[in-house]
């Protein structure tokens, strides 16, 4: 176990010194929003929502790369104060789903979203509006 650890420190010290990512520290893998939203990881997909006053949006990638949306379902339950609404988002095209109306937005809103993606275990998500 010794051997391990020092072998682990090691590599570590000597991807820095050569200014590259560890692979334990997930190289590659970038959790970043892309379309200006928040980001939550569920199953090794990344789905981003973006909320807007007039409409929600969710884009759906594994490892960056786009995931078809088509046939999924995904309802939104939108937490603002004492207030609850729910919606349902529909396919849009390529790796989106959208829902079309009047929100409440902002920070201190929550929205849990669960998914369902073709071939894939439905995922929830809570999402912590900023």
């Amino acid at each position: 176990m010794k051997k391990f650890f020092l072998s682990l420190v090691t590599a570590t010290s000597m991807a820095a010194t050569l200014n590259i990512s560890p692979a334990i520290a997930g190289a590659g893998h970038d959790h970043g929003p892309k379309y200006g939203g928040v980001v939550r990881e569920l199953h090794n997909v990344a789905y981003e929502l973006v909320a807007k006053p007039d409409s929600l949006t969710l884009y759906v990638s594994n490892h960056g790369k786009p995931v078809a949306t088509q046939g999924a379902t995904a309802e939104a339950v939108i937490h603002a104060g004492n207030d609850k609404t729910s919606v349902l988002l529909e396919p849009a095209g390529d790796n989106r789903m959208l829902a079309k109306g009047q929100f409440k937005v902002g920070v201190g809103v929550r929205v849990m979203v669960t998914t369902t993606l073709a071939g894939m275990p439905a995922a929830k998500a809570t999402f912590k509006l900023k």
